[in-house]
């Protein structure tokens, strides 16, 4: 898609996003991208929740609209995904305003089994094949988490204006922060040999970031020990909801208001039901009949679909598939 086509299909940009689609097109382009990668976790984490994260517009928006735990997901996971793409865009060249993580001094921090360059050995790591007085310093194509965290906090945030008393954007600020952080706190560092007859004798290393779907994992653990929050007097910031929880750190979810239980179809929520929702009728956990379908009980349907088969790789590279005709029984919600 031409980058210029999305500020022009984009009616509901909000005054600072419009600028900058019409000032840099391509880096918006990225963070739609990343925004809808987002939104492809939210529906993968979610896939055997009652509500899964569907995107039908209408529902969708009005899910958006509330408080609710599953709304402090989906913000963090769009920020999240917004920070992640454009990351990715400037060390892979695609983005001019950007390029690779600018190296970060002589002595970066030491992976495990690895001496700093001073040439003090470290202890070698579990399973460790390390030469222990190699030094190693940074170097490389670095991603450049700092320049994705700003363009996600500058897009991202443009829409929810912080003003007096309004809880709402204060909520959904801290939730598409901690979305950039599960970014930026795990990613991990990357090392290459140089030495002769691969003796490692010095080691380059860069920044790298972490698998999207390890930042959607872990994102669904804070969603499961979200925090729930109100206003303070003055409402310029949150406090716990109850006298007994512990104060919200940085990295948390926050909501302000409880979930519909999404069991029956609602156009005011937004839930779209769970009826004719595939169940699996001998698991115990959410994925189960009995949770999914809300005590209502389900039924058994045989199905006909086509899946990839006799799938072969041919040199280089390419997989070739058949497609063929498979019945499976169902199991699905009344």
């Amino acid at each position: 898609m031409d980058p210029t086509s999305i500020c022009r299909k984009a009616r509901r940009l909000a005054g600072r996003q419009a600028e900058l689609c019409q000032a840099e097109p391509e880096l918006v382009a990225e963070l739609a991208r990343g925004a809808r990668l987002g939104v492809r976790e939210c529906q993968f984490q979610f896939r055997f929740r009652r509500w899964n994260c569907s995107s039908h517009s209408k529902a969708f928006g009005r899910i958006l609209q509330q408080d609710i735990r599953e709304t402090a997901f989906v913000f963090a996971i769009t920020a999240a995904g917004a920070s992640h793409a454009v990351t990715q865009a400037c060390s892979m060249g695609e983005l001019l305003q950007c390029g690779c993580q600018a190296p970060r001094g002589r002595t970066p921090p030491r992976p495990p089994g690895l001496p700093n360059l001073t040439g003090t050995p470290g202890p070698p790591g579990p399973g460790s094949s390390l030469d222990g007085n190699a030094a190693w310093e940074w170097g490389g194509c670095g991603d450049d988490v700092d320049f994705g965290d700003e363009k996600s906090r500058l897009f991202m945030d443009a829409r929810h204006k912080r003003g007096r008393g309004d809880i709402r954007a204060l909520v959904q600020l801290h939730n598409n922060e901690a979305g950039r952080l599960a970014v930026r706190s795990h990613t991990r560092t990357e090392c290459k040999c140089h030495g002769l007859s691969g003796s490692c004798a010095l080691r380059t290393c860069w920044q790298k970031l972490p698998p999207f779907r390890e930042v959607g994992a872990r994102l669904l653990e804070r969603f499961h020990g979200a925090s729930r929050v109100m206003g303070t007097n003055d409402g310029k910031a949150l406090l716990p909801a109850g006298h007994t929880l512990k104060p919200p750190d940085r990295a948390d979810l926050l909501y302000a208001a409880d979930s519909p239980d999404f069991c029956s179809a609602n156009r005011r929520t937004g839930s779209p039901g769970t009826r004719g929702r595939a169940c699996n009728s001998s698991a115990l956990d959410l994925s189960g009949c009995d949770l999914l379908c809300c005590g209502r009980g389900h039924r058994q349907e045989s199905v006909q679909l086509e899946e990839n088969c006799f799938c072969r790789f041919h040199w280089c590279c390419v997989v070739q598939c058949h497609r063929c005709r498979v019945r499976k029984e169902l199991s699905l919600c009344l």
